[in-house]
């Protein structure tokens, strides 16, 4: 007997259990937009940036797999991914409060982690949530609605010190203070982020486990390549993955390489100690059961893991070294307690407001896109567009000009935050749809990882410690992701 499919949701049904990423929206922007300018006014310099930025990744590596893992396992009356989302919430709008006020470079740093760790325990339910509630031919259309509220979200949160500026507020302080334009944006952000997860998590309801397994989808398509489950990876394996990473880290400090570098030994270290542990526990334990659902990754996962390696590459660059670039080059000052750089540094600001908001359109136009010439092609050329704008930063003398160049940038943001999730999670049992996603991010935070902790080394080594160079790498990442979306396999388009 068939399955049934699970009912059409209506535009306002959709658009309820997806207002909560305004929220989220609202505390990721203010991190990639402001966590830079606290860290050197605290006294960071240009080379420590990046270290300091690898607590975010590093918290979602090891967050997100475990969040989704205990979502998929989760029934209580307040549903299955609503809990998370309210516990996220709680603990990001207290770290929103504390972060602009730390009173010294580590406090901060320790304060990003928590930051980080929180937005991801209501990130990642939010992305299962949408495979969890809608069809496969409406998933597109609910990560474009994603989408739109990341957009709508970045563009007030990363504009709030640019206006508050104009409003009179103070945007210099005395060397090793925040200024007040940054501290009352995070209060606000704060207030919105609650307000708005609030919101999805009393306007929705949610099916129950026995619920999704009678539909349709709970199974994947055979086309996409699913592996069964296997058993633990042969010792050999994981014996491997520790040599390389000891092997490297004996290399690196052979060369005295970059400190940062240890990083990626660590990495592969620290999977060859997964593998093992996994090998060593029943296969009823969380960590073994995260690991073998990792190898038994489908075709389309595997695929879109080196798309979103090179995307997300490229996004952790502009992150990093856009405030520093723009100030740098476009306002010609590198001191953080100049007015020249606060300046630039509010354009920052207003620059990545303005690729959000390209984003909240550019989501509109996905889905009718989607339609027209497929999913795989309209994220490529979205992330092509996305890799022109960053390379074309090198070649504009006029600030005001930027914006153009975050048209794009915008395009391939909206794609990135939908497009990928879309051919996902078509891919995956619905039983496991949580421990997926968050396996998934994998894939995001490795390449933050890997920019983190070895752009600092190419900026001197190679790029002429010119940070405008970094965004030409970050473009030139995204035509390569462009090209890495052609090999992912893709079900027939229905939006």
């Amino acid at each position: 007997m068939s399955r049934p499919a699970k009912p059409t949701l209506s535009f306002w049904q959709i658009w309820n259990m997806c207002f909560g990423f305004l929220g989220i929206q609202f505390g990721f922007a203010l991190q990639n937009a402001n966590a830079s300018r606290i860290f050197e006014t605290l006294g960071a310099s240009q080379d420590a940036v990046p270290g300091l930025w690898i607590a975010a990744p590093l918290t979602g590596l090891l967050v997100q797999p475990i969040v989704g893992y205990l979502s998929d396992r989760t029934w209580t009356r307040f549903g299955r991914r609503r809990p998370f989302f309210m516990i996220g919430a709680v603990l990001t709008t207290l770290a929103l409060l504390v972060m602009p006020n730390s009173p010294t470079l580590w406090i901060a740093a320790g304060t990003l982690w928590v930051l980080d760790a929180s937005i991801n325990v209501s990130m990642e339910p939010f992305r299962a949530f949408v495979g969890d509630q809608l069809a496969p031919p409406q998933r597109p259309t609910g990560y474009a609605m994603q989408s739109f509220f990341i957009g709508v979200g970045a563009i007030v949160a990363s504009f709030l010190p640019y206006l508050l500026t104009q409003a009179g507020v103070a945007n210099t302080a005395a060397p090793g203070q925040v200024p007040d334009t940054v501290r009352y944006a995070f209060y606000f952000g704060a207030a919105v982020l609650l307000a708005a997860i609030t919101w999805t998590v009393v306007s929705t309801r949610e099916y129950s486990p026995t619920e999704l397994a009678g539909f349709d989808d709970a199974e994947p398509a055979a086309h996409h390549g699913h592996v069964a489950a296997r058993g633990p990876a042969p010792i050999g394996q994981a014996v491997l993955w520790a040599a390389i990473g000891i092997v490297l880290a004996g290399l690196i400090a052979w060369q005295q390489g970059d400190k940062m570098l240890y990083v990626l030994a660590g990495l592969c270290a620290g999977y060859g100690v997964l593998l093992a542990l996994a090998r060593l526990l029943p296969g009823t334990h969380m960590l073994a059961s995260i690991a073998g659902d990792l190898r038994a990754m489908p075709l389309t996962m595997r695929r879109l893991a080196w798309v979103q390696f090179f995307s997300w590459f490229a996004l952790f660059a502009m992150w990093i070294f856009t405030t520093r670039a723009v100030a740098g080059v476009h306002f010609g000052s590198t001191d953080p307690e100049s007015a020249a750089y606060n300046e630039g540094a509010n354009w920052v600001g207003v620059l990545f407001g303005a690729y959000n908001g390209f984003a909240a359109l550019a989501a509109l136009l996905i889905p009718p896109m989607v339609r027209a010439i497929g999913l795989r092609w309209s994220h490529l050329v979205n992330l092509w567009l996305g890799g022109a704008g960053l390379i074309s930063m090198l070649f504009i003398d006029d600030p005001r000009w930027l914006l153009l160049s975050m048209v794009g940038v915008g395009f391939a943001w909206a794609s990135i935050l939908s497009l990928p999730y879309a051919l996902l999670s078509d891919s995956v049992p619905a039983a496991k749809m949580g421990v997926y996603m968050g396996i998934f991010n994998f894939f995001i935070v490795i390449p933050q990882l890997v920019a983190a902790s070895a752009l600092g080394f190419a900026l001197r080594a190679w790029l002429g410690g010119q940070p405008i160079h970094v965004l030409v790498l970050g473009g030139c990442s995204l035509l390569l992701a462009g090209l890495c979306v052609l090999r992912v396999p893709s079900r027939p388009e229905v939006v």
